[in-house]
């Protein structure tokens, strides 16, 4: 009886498991295409007006999708450079995450639409506080509804 309680796993390494489990079939299934998926999170950065932005897991959490920031960063890399306002999408805190000239052009970009960032560096944030969108989902799919 004492051998079998002592190869009987522990909850603390099962729950560790099933976290290591979720999170690999997490990551399985955001490289997998998912047309639906990536059309949601189309519509969502389509809404974003010019002269706001918006977090990779802000758009991703609206579209229904929460925790697949990487996939929306991926899906604006990969689309043609003008299909969508990719340069209002910014990482977690208002930081540019694209390096080199990609960050310059998107830092300009932003500037041309009247952002503003905290200070003049290249490494600058942009405000949140002042030029966050708040997404509303419902508000992007009744306005499909309606056409």
């Amino acid at each position: 009886m004492k051998l079998a309680k002592k190869l009987m796993p522990q909850p603390a390494v099962m729950n560790q498991l099933f976290f290591e489990r979720s999170k690999r079939q997490l990551l399985r299934d955001a490289l997998r295409p998912n047309e639906q998926r990536e059309l949601a999170f189309r519509r969502i950065v389509l809404s974003i007006p010019a002269g706001r932005v918006s977090t990779y897991g802000a758009v991703a959490a609206a579209a229904g999708y929460p925790r697949y920031h990487r996939v929306v960063a991926r899906l604006l890399r990969a689309d043609p450079p003008d299909s969508l306002p990719w340069h209002r999408v910014l990482g977690a805190g208002g930081a540019i995450k694209l390096r080199g000239a990609a960050a310059r052009e998107q830092r300009a970009r932003l500037k041309l639409e009247g952002v503003q960032f905290t200070s003049g560096r290249v490494d600058a944030r942009v405000d949140m506080a002042r030029f966050e969108h708040i997404l509303k989902p419902w508000e992007v799919y009744n306005a499909e509804r309606a056409r």
